[in-house]
């Protein structure tokens, strides 16, 4: 949507009109794809923050409850399937452990990042998110992280990492070869968190 597109949106009546029913839908019928379509279109027009947190905290509400069954029935998580609640899934809780760790609560995003790396089936994003736990057990700021260990590209490479940062200053193998003993202990630590 250009500039042009967003202020002329914002301010047809007959749109919002949509927008708003279409809210209300997506809020009875918990469908955390629409969910994320009318957040995604409140945060572009910058309308309303209670009706902006209300979908986000719905949204959250819907993907922790998915990710909770997904762990009692031992399924794992795929970004690939367009189609799939899965990658809604992973970026509500990608996005709710970020916003944890931008608060400076190291110790809950760092737990958020762990059950997300054992429940997701994407070798690329499992390993991004396991250099973000290492972060968080050594109370690294993220915005610090963010300045200097993010490879900061024009695009990305992949669509389906478009929510995710997966690029580092760094060589994300290597790194990993590195911490192995920190990230066993860290999963050991950890490991209680995915009983269910």
């Amino acid at each position: 949507m250009t500039q042009e597109e967003m202020i002329q949106a914002s301010t047809d009546p007959e749109f919002l009109k949509y927008l708003e029913v279409r809210e209300k839908d997506v809020l009875e019928s918990k469908n955390i794809s629409g969910l994320y379509e009318v957040l995604d279109m409140l945060l572009i027009l910058d309308l309303d923050e209670s009706r902006i947190n209300k979908v986000y905290e719905t949204i959250l509400t819907v993907a922790f409850d998915g990710i909770e069954a997904r762990l009692k029935s031992g399924v794992k998580l795929k970004l690939d399937d367009n189609d799939s609640e899965d990658k809604h899934y992973i970026r509500a809780f990608y996005e709710h452990s970020i916003e944890k760790w931008s608060r400076d609560d190291h110790k809950g995003a760092k737990e958020l990042f762990f059950v997300l790396s054992q429940i997701i089936d994407d070798e690329k994003l499992q390993d991004a998110i396991n250099i973000k736990l290492l972060a968080c057990n050594d109370n690294v700021d993220m915005e610090n992280f963010y300045e200097t260990k993010i490879l900061h590209k024009e695009s990305v490479e992949e669509e389906k990492y478009g929510y995710f940062l997966v690029d580092f200053t760094f060589d994300t193998k290597s790194y990993l070869t590195e911490n192995s003993q920190k990230l066993d202990k860290i999963y050991q630590e950890l490991k209680s968190l995915i009983k269910v």
